[in-house]
C-alpha cells in the first residue's frame, strides 16, 4: 500500500510538471478520490475477516467484507482478465478524450474525476488481488442491496452528473 502510494506521488509530481490546469484539477480530484477508496478497503481487510460482518444500522446497513470476483452487481463473475481489460480501455479512452478536449467546466471535472477514480480503484483491486474488495451492505425496503464499495460510488455519481449534464446542455441548444 505505501509503495502504491508512493508511485502515486511520484505521478503527480510529474503531472503537474507536464499537464495544463484543467488536467491537474482533474488529477488532483482523481487521485484524492482513489487514495480514500484504497484506503477504506485496506481498512476493512485488516479490521474484518472475508464474509465477517459488522451491522451499524438494525435492517438497514452493515459492513461486509466480500470478494466479488465479476463486475458490478457480481455479472461476469469470474471473468476477472475480461473486466480489468475493459476497466483499462475505459480509463485510457477516458485520459485521452479529457486530453484531447481541453475545455471542460467544472461539473464535467467532477464527474470525470468520480469516474476515473472509481475505475481505477477496482481495476487496481483486480490487478494486484485478482478481485474487488466489497463492503458497503445495504438493506432496503426488505431488499438485500449487492454489496459495494466507494469505487462503485464514485463511478455512479460520476456518470449520474455526467448524464444531467448533457440533458442540460441538450436542452440548452
Amino acid at each position: 500500500m505505501l509503495k502504491l502510494i508512493i508511485v502515486g506521488l511520484i505521478i503527480v509530481v510529474r503531472v503537474f510538471l507536464v499537464w495544463g490546469r484543467l488536467m491537474k484539477k482533474i488529477f488532483i480530484i482523481t487521485f484524492i478520490l482513489l487514495i480514500l477508496d484504497l484506503v477504506s478497503k485496506f481498512i476493512i481487510t485488516k479490521v474484518f475477516m472475508v464474509n465477517e460482518s459488522l451491522v451499524l444500522i438494525k435492517n438497514f446497513f452493515a459492513l461486509t467484507y466480500v470478494h466479488n470476483y465479476g463486475g458490478a452487481f457480481s455479472i461476469l463473475n469470474g471473468k476477472v482478465s475480461f473486466i480489468s481489460i475493459v476497466s483499462l480501455i475505459v480509463v485510457i479512452l477516458l485520459i485521452y478524450y479529457l486530453i484531447k478536449e481541453k475545455k471542460h467546466n467544472n461539473y464535467e471535472v467532477l464527474s470525470y474525476s468520480l469516474v476515473l477514480a472509481g475505475a481505477l480503484g477496482n481495476l487496481l483491486n483486480r490487478l494486484i488481488y485478482g478481485y474487488v474488495i466489497d463492503f458497503l451492505d445495504f438493506n432496503i425496503l426488505g431488499y438485500n442491496y449487492p454489496i459495494f464499495n466507494l469505487a462503485d460510488i464514485f463511478i455512479v455519481i460520476g456518470i449520474f452528473l455526467l448524464i444531467i449534464y448533457l440533458i442540460k446542455e441538450e436542452k440548452s441548444r
